[in-house]
């Protein structure tokens, strides 16, 4: 009996046994070796070979090591369910670069020194002859911007790790609108006749432009929230009219102060530091450069994810480095304990991660529509989210991007989806302890450094920067924001904030604590926290805005946001609320419109909203007047005016104390703005609960840049 049992416990043993095996891979490996340290292979595709053997034998837990160097991606690293229980990581923090692009010798270069272009200025001008090269595929210009599909970028080069961008006029700024005689069609009042625009424009340096048909042009044609980039059809000289190929979503316009434009891909403009410009008929890339010493260049080349991860659970990829592709880094959807740490993703021309599916690209351009779901891209998720506000993206759960760099990205950051919006399931992926900063080079306004959709999902620990319109676009229910250092955001843009929701009731339950919002700048109609048109149910507490917008919360017609114990300081208006919902915005609450269709979609007065959102339940009949917004326990120091709007929209507390002298910071001239022990706030204001300041931001890390 006794051997009969340890026979058992040894077959127990066994069967519950993971058995790990690790394969190491170099660029100077051998798909011939044995994958072992002293022997390593050299192609990926060989290792998931192996690893997908090994697993066909009932082993699991592999490790997939990358030895230093640079390793080229030419197509998508497709990791499936076969490959659950999977690590592919850097070996000993060893540098280990994919990189989606053609690396070109530096002996290639040649000195543009004769008058064979337009060029303004041949000073550092270079050419490289792509054609001889065999690099034949340099992309294709397309239209980009807001309701725009996400995409892959044209080719770009990069000189040193640094982005060049295509030759442009003016080089550092924008100019007005000109008079507009033709508006064009315009697609969002369901116009798609595709007929472009005609407008004026003044400097004779335009008639100049000898290709007009290959320049396109960038800018706020009509709203400021809303970049687009078209084709210029031709130019009139005589008249100084431009007639662009394509029309605009909201069609052209002149005026307003952010109605401006610039021009790219323009031969005879290629004039300064950073620019390039392709002649594609003879394939010559030309560029200027002032780098005193040209060490590297790339010209990217992939246009898919390098790596798709779909129904994989426990996968782990860890201190890699993405670098010079047209798309994106990594593509996840349906998900599960997959953990992407300590990587970075840069000189991509689309976005770093996407967490769940996107959405085929529309064949019109519309703003909103039903589209077809798709792995590995995002496409018109956003117009598909706006007309299916319950689209569940399968973005899985429990996955963690840990730790990782997102800079120099043509598209913003991550696209994180997870959980269920009419279950209300918690996705529970979350981003950590990451960065993002330099961001949309190529793709402006709505493409966030994090796009947050589905319910339950986090943001903590995270620093973002230097983007040209928001920090956050938020979608779905019980998010949570917290720690999150945002500054220098919402650098172009007009009427966006650096989070920012709106237009669906139903979305709530969503926390934003213990943030730092600071130097936004307030040109342009701009907020730290906008609640758009009706937006509801935000819960905003001890957080610290300094300098940050024009407002540091926009309440647009919206019930039941509770704001209570943030600090507020240095800005033109501290809260700005309104009762849109009875004036200009009042459509979207008629009998059929798109509030009533929002909250059908999540059966509002039934469970799981019911339950948790009992509120909700009386949304109707709605008189359009804010109810339910609560402002407590805040601090307003030097703030020009307190309240725009009238206080009967929320309940403004007493306990919020306004003044201009300082009410026991730290040190308030170094920004530490936690409140000392001895602060009368703390005396005067029972319910004042002290910020951990200190804690905002990234906590301390190996250095991911490496």
């Amino acid at each position: 009996m006794k051997n009969r049992l340890i026979i058992v416990m040894s077959i127990w043993l066994l069967s519950n046994f993971t058995i790990a095996q690790d394969i190491f891979i170099a660029p100077n490996g051998n798909d011939k070796a044995d994958g072992s340290i002293n022997a390593p292979l050299k192609s990926i595709n060989k290792a998931l070979q192996i690893v997908n053997g090994l697993k066909d034998r009932g082993e699991s837990n592999h490790t997939i090591y990358f030895r230093k160097g640079r390793y080229s991606v030419d197509n998508t690293i497709i990791l499936d369910k076969h490959f659950s229980n999977l690590t592919l990581r850097a070996y000993a923090d060893e540098e280990v670069v994919f990189t989606g692009g053609v690396s070109i010798p530096v002996s290639q270069l040649q000195k543009v020194t004769l008058p064979e272009t337009a060029f303004v200025s041949k000073r550092n001008a270079y050419k490289i002859d792509l054609k001889s090269l065999g690099i034949i595929n340099y992309g294709h210009i397309r239209n980009v911007g807001f309701a725009r599909p996400f995409g892959p970028s044209w080719g770009e080069i990069f000189i040193n790790g640094r982005p060049l961008h295509l030759s442009r006029w003016p080089n550092n700024d924008m100019v007005p609108m000109g008079k507009v005689l033709d508006q064009g069609a315009v697609p969002r009042n369901d116009d798609f006749t595709k007929r472009g625009g005609v407008f004026k424009y003044d400097s004779d340096r335009i008639s100049s432009w000898a290709n007009p048909s290959e320049i396109w042009l960038s800018g706020y044609f009509k709203w400021g929230y809303a970049d687009d980039a078209v084709r210029i059809d031709k130019i009139d000289a005589e008249n100084k009219t431009i007639t662009t190929a394509h029309p605009t979503l909201y069609g052209f316009d002149s005026g307003a102060h952010f109605r401006r434009w610039y021009a790219f891909n323009v031969l005879e403009e290629l004039d300064e530091d950073g620019e390039f410009y392709i002649d594609a008929k003879k394939g010559v890339l030309y560029f200027i450069s002032s780098e005193k010493e040209i060490e590297s260049i790339q010209f990217s080349m992939l246009e898919d994810p390098f790596v798709q991860l779909e129904n994989v659970s426990n996968v782990t990829i860890e201190g890699i480095d993405f670098e010079y592709s047209r798309g994106m880094g990594i593509a996840m959807s349906n998900t599960e304990n997959v953990v992407i740490k300590d990587c970075s993703f840069s000189n991509l021309g689309s976005l770093g991660i996407t967490v769940g599916k996107g959405i085929e690209p529309f064949p019109d351009y519309r703003h909103e529509g039903i589209g077809i779901a798709k792995s590995g891209i995002v496409g018109s998720l956003q117009q598909h989210l706006y007309a299916n506000t319950t689209f569940n993206r399968e973005g899985g759960k429990n996955n963690r991007i840990i730790n990782c760099e997102f800079y120099q990205l043509g598209a913003g950051g991550v696209s994180l989806g997870g959980g269920n919006r009419e279950t209300l399931e918690p996705g529970n992926n979350s981003i950590e302890n990451s960065v993002f900063h330099d961001l949309n080079r190529i793709e402006k306004s709505y493409r966030p450094a994090v796009h947050l959709t589905g319910v339950g999902n986090k943001i903590i620990h995270c620093e973002i920067y230097n983007t040209p319109s928001m920090a956050v676009l938020m979608h779905g229910n019980n998010h949570l924001l917290e720690y999150n250092y945002i500054h220098d955001v919402v650098l172009d843009a007009d009427d966006q904030g650096a989070f920012y929701y709106g237009r669906d009731p139903s979305e709530r339950g969503t926390v934003i604590r213990y943030n730092y919002f600071e130097n936004i700048p307030d040109r342009f109609s701009t907020c730290a926290i906008y609640n758009d048109d009706g937006a509801c149910g935000l819960i905003v507490d001890s957080n610290v805005f300094y300098k940050a917008g024009k407002w540091n919360v926009l309440l647009g017609g919206g019930s039941d946001n509770i704001y209570t114990n943030n600090i507020f300081m240095e800005t033109q208006y501290g809260i700005h609320v309104d009762n849109r919902l009875q004036n200009w915005s009042k459509a979207i609450l008629d009998k059929g419109g798109i509030v009533e269709k929002r909250l059908e979609a999540v059966n509002f007065q039934n469970p799981p909203y019911s339950n948790q959102y009992p509120e909700l339940a009386t949304y109707w009949p709605n008189d359009g007047i804010p109810k339910g917004n609560l402002v407590d326990s805040n601090i307003f120091y030097k703030i020009d005016k307190l309240l725009d709007g009238k206080k009967e929209w929320l309940e403004f507390k007493k306990s919020n104390w306004e003044t201009n002298e300082d009410p026991g910071f730290k040190n308030y001239g170094s920004k530490s703005f936690s409140l000392k022990e001895n602060s009368v706030l703390l005396k005067k204001i029972p319910s004042l609960k002290k910020i951990p300041f200190n804690k905002i931001g990234r906590y301390a890390t190996s250095d991911i840049e490496r």
